[in-house]
């Protein structure tokens, strides 16, 4: 054969080559949503960085360059420039009270307050506008954050007089940010049975003034009577809270979304709860996919329904229950978390143990038995310590059993032998790096800062150890949004200004990894979710700054400009 007959035949084949190709692509699925020129990080190892993505129904279809994915786009496809601006995977919520979301935009924000002053004028006005008795209920309290401190007070609390006087006959109860303690009135004391001869519940206590009588200051366990009073005077109809929890859900969901927050887990969930939730996803309306953790529960009831409880992937991988939350301390704002020494700032306590290690060991023991995973609320040395020796006697007695993923909540303060024992065990540790911005201004007057610096936030220690850490916000506790909780993981500035044990800080790769595929993994969803990865679920985000290549101060300022759920456009910001 001459070279021209050859160089002939060659390109006949060619030829064929393209047409059968183009026949191919003419006849192969189209993308129902391609976005294209972006700055595409995928946080998925194979491919971390690309210019555009392909959804087909509810699934990643396609990752890679712009002139790839176009191929895919059909006259129906919405295309999307994204003009240079970062994709990214949804981000997952690692820590938040779902319906504690959703109810805290019912009530009092006293977020703003930053005065004792400011929360009774805000309690006056509701009493003002409030049916005659009608309760008052607000959240978000945090007496560190006034900028001067109420006279008279108790451990920097004010007493109850004060508000007595701008809330008349109205009964009120105000939660503490931290969902640890809460104020409450002389009314709502009152109707609660609470007096001066009120003995400390277990796991909880009555501040008292230096006569012995209440000051209204209610930690932990001790503000159960106050909400028992407020259920005796609830009056409504089952047809009205039903509504009122799907208000809640809705407001929840909104709020979520509008941050780019696709996943959520939600750390404490009774069975009645889980029961709507369900009911929800059976009509489709439950936008968020939620990992729910049962909560307040016994041990006996959860030996007897967890099993009908269990499920993965519930209503298109709208519902996943298979994780228990427990609390064995409180926190460290109203000095209720457990540690190994008393606070510098209070030296005759050492916090308190909300829960009984007994009691926990026992849901362990319940939890392995069904398969369930244990989360376990713990901020305090002394409680992080109790809870990885609960969960190292757990695994001890139960060798066959792997793959656990049992996971240690908040990891706030943490004794430097302790850290080698979250990789050893395989324990999860589930932050929110939140918190440093908030909590670092004055964490040194609870633990002096030898102690501090020692203990307190430890994301880079549990990071170098190997232990897989993950990211959220604790919300309602702080706000939902995850680009402030990125900044504090990778930066660790404070609201006040100043840089919090920058040596604790973490990659922004890192830190974005935390968002994502460590919560995923965090609930064994890590093939379904937490990548932009082909074949898994089209929950995405594009932001309107690049968070990963920034200047550091530049980070707060993004906001979400989209966010993408199930290959569906369900937030877009004017």
């Amino acid at each position: 054969m001459t070279h021209r007959l050859a160089r002939s035949v060659a390109a006949r084949a060619a030829v064929a080559l393209v047409l059968a190709a183009s026949l191919a692509h003419a006849q192969s699925p189209r993308a129902d949503l391609v976005l294209v020129n972006g700055f595409v990080v995928t946080v998925d190892d194979t491919r971390p960085r690309a210019e555009a993505v392909a959804v087909r129904g509810d699934r990643i279809m396609a990752v890679g360059t712009n002139a790839e994915v176009r191929l895919l786009a059909g006259p129906a496809t919405r295309v999307v420039d994204l003009r240079g601006r970062l994709l990214i995977p949804g981000f997952i919520e690692g820590h938040g009270h779902f319906t504690g979301l959703g109810e805290s935009k019912l009530v009092l924000d006293l977020t703003t307050a930053t005065t004792w002053d400011d929360i009774v004028a805000m309690v006056g006005t509701a009493a003002r506008g409030a049916r005659p008795g009608a309760w008052i209920v607000g959240r978000g309290w945090h007496q560190e954050k006034w900028t001067r401190t109420p006279q008279p007070n108790v451990q920097g609390v004010p007493l109850h007089a004060s508000l007595d006087a701008a809330s008349g006959d109205h009964p009120v109860i105000l939660t503490h940010a931290s969902g640890h303690a809460g104020f409450a009135n002389g009314r709502a004391l009152a109707l609660a049975g609470i007096t001066r001869t009120s003995a400390d519940p277990n796991g909880g206590e009555i501040v008292k003034d230096a006569n012995g009588e209440p000051t209204g200051f209610l930690k932990e366990t001790a503000q159960r009577a106050v909400g028992a009073a407020r259920a005796r005077d609830d009056r409504t109809s089952p047809a009205d809270r039903q509504a009122r929890f799907r208000r809640v859900v809705q407001l929840a969901d909104e709020e979520a979304l509008q941050h780019g927050v696709t996943s959520f887990h939600d750390a404490g969930a009774n069975f009645a709860t889980i029961d709507g939730y369900k009911a929800l996803a059976d009509m489709g309306k439950l936008p968020v996919r939620l990992y729910a953790m049962v909560r307040r529960e016994s041990n006996a009831r959860m030996d007897s329904l967890l099993p009908k409880y269990r499920m993965q992937g519930y209503g298109n991988h709208f519902l996943t229950v298979r994780s228990i939350k427990r609390q064995i301390d409180g926190a460290l704002g109203p000095r209720s978390a457990w540690l190994l020494e008393p606070y510098t700032d209070l030296p005759t306590s050492s916090g308190l143990a909300l829960e009984t290690p007994a009691d926990i060991e026992e849901t362990a023991r319940i939890a392995i038995k069904h398969g369930f995973q244990v989360n376990t609320h713990a901020i305090g040395d002394r409680a992080n310590r109790e809870v990885l020796d609960i969960y190292e006697r757990t695994f001890k007695a139960n060798p066959g059993k792997t793959d656990l993923r049992w996971r240690d909540e908040h990891s706030q303060h943490i004794a430097q032998s302790d850290i080698a024992r979250f990789r050893q065990l395989g324990v999860i540790a589930s932050m929110q790096g939140i918190h440093t911005i908030s909590d670092g201004p004055w964490v040194a007057r609870r633990l002096g800062a030898e102690r501090a610096r020692l203990t307190s936030y430890p994301w880079r220690a549990l990071w170098d150890a190997g232990v897989v850490i993950t990211n959220g916000t604790d919300v309602p506790v702080e706000k939902i949004d995850p680009i402030p909780s990125f900044w504090g993981s990778v930066a660790r500035k404070t609201s006040d200004g100043g840089v919090f044990l920058p040596e604790q800080r973490v990659t922004r790769e890192e830190g974005l990894r935390a968002y994502t595929i460590n919560n995923a993994f965090a609930a064994f969803e890590e093939r379904e979710k937490g990548s932009i990865s082909v074949g898994k679920l089209a929950d995405l985000v594009v932001l309107t700054q690049n968070i990963m290549t920034v200047p550091e101060d530049k980070i707060p300022t993004a906001r979400v400009a989209m966010t993408i759920l199930g290959g569906k456009v369900v937030y877009e910001r004017k």
